[in-house]
């Protein structure tokens, strides 16, 4: 009787490596199949640190146990290696020194959610937008790349526009005036130190949301190079959307009905997504000038997202930084979905990754040197 309780649970593990191999497998093929036609597999590719940190516990689990069988995971893992490879830095971890080189130039990237309140007060919210304003100022960027920013023209909102150039001393900036309301206006923008000579603005077609791809040429000494920055479409989960997640965490009776929802969202974001990369991938591709690449893209490294955006360009956290990078605060601790790319023209110096809950996003900072 214990033979044969051995051997059924032999099989049942040797089945279940098997079975999360197979989708471990799947999920790293996301990067390459496009979503509008294999969003399964996409929707899958999110899985995919979960997915990694299984097939690690039965590699480890079967050195152990039955040394042999460790070869189905590790198999699997060499496989693998390519989403490995852009989902973990595995570079030693270093301080940043914030007092920057003469020649290199040091950008910031953050989703700074509309500095979160737009109207003038005197509360909580206040205090948080300046705190935010005084964390770029800390930072001593020569170029700004700021997603979900938000300004206004009327005298009892925040005119952030005005703020960032007079007190954080960036005279030239790039913005699209599109209005979010009377007077309210919301998208990215590029603020500078160094000389803006020329500006451009693609917008994405529809079904996708309203956000834009713009990009500015900097003058910097006698080099001009074109720093493109977007934000790509969200999953739009609101309050009700939290909380349908975290019933299903805990396993509600409503788990069906929340999981379609859910399920839905990620689905079209996935989806549009991808029509959004396509578009950016053909716009870099013609850039007259070196180019370095800043966003939020709403998505994965292991994603179709992620390759498609970041083409031959080198990821500065892959380059400089250490672990998996989380810049999302919310949802998992595995959303790294904020970047600094640069492509082949410049060399990544320094990366940094400031963990503050300000935004639900956290600033990432870069100083890169364009070679000679």
């Amino acid at each position: 009787m214990a033979s044969k309780f051995r051997l059924f649970t032999k099989r049942f593990f040797i089945y279940t490596n098997l079975a999360v191999v197979f989708f471990f497998l799947l999920a790293c093929l996301a990067p390459y199949l496009n979503p509008q036609k294999w969003w399964f597999i996409s929707l899958l590719g999110l899985a995919f640190p979960f997915l990694l940190v299984i097939v690690l516990g039965y590699l480890i689990t079967w050195l152990i146990i039955k040394p042999r069988l460790s070869l189905i995971s590790l198999v699997a893992l060499i496989i693998g290696l390519k989403s490995i490879s852009v989902f973990f830095a595995f570079n030693n971890p270093a301080a940043f020194n914030y007092k920057k080189q003469p020649d290199h130039i040091r950008i910031v990237t953050w989703n700074v959610a509309r500095f979160v309140e737009i109207k003038i007060n005197n509360n909580k919210g206040s205090q948080t937008r300046l705190k935010m304003m005084d964390l770029l100022k800390q930072q001593d960027a020569d170029i700004l790349c700021l997603q979900e920013f938000q300004s206004s023209g009327l005298s009892d909102y925040y005119h952030n526009i005005e703020y960032v150039q007079k007190e954080l001393n960036y005279p030239y900036y790039f913005f699209m005036f599109d209005e979010d309301g009377d007077k309210q206006y919301y998208s990215s923008i590029i603020f500078s130190r160094f000389p803006i000579i020329d500006t451009g603005v693609i917008r994405y077609p529809r079904p996708t949301l309203p956000d834009v791809l713009i990009h500015a040429d900097i003058k910097a000494n006698e080099d001009t190079f074109r720093v493109y920055t977007t934000h790509l479409q969200s999953l739009q989960f609101g309050k009700d959307d939290y909380r349908r997640i975290k019933e299903i965490k805990e396993a509600d009776d409503s788990l069906l009905t929340n999981s379609k929802t859910i399920f839905s969202k990620v689905k079209r974001g996935v989806s549009h997504r991808s029509i959004q990369a396509d578009l950016i991938d053909q716009v870099i591709d013609d850039s007259p000038n070196p180019v370095i690449f800043c966003g939020d893209l709403n998505d994965v490294p292991n994603s179709y997202t992620y390759f498609t955006v970041r083409g031959a360009m080198q990821d500065a956290f892959l380059k400089k930084g250490f672990g998996i990078g989380r810049t999302f605060s919310s949802l998992s601790p595995t959303l790294r979905i904020d970047y600094i790319f640069a492509d082949k023209n410049f060399a990544v110096r320094q990366f940094n990754r400031v963990v503050k809950r300000y935004s639900d996003h956290y600033m990432l900072v870069a100083d890169l040197e364009l070679k000679k």
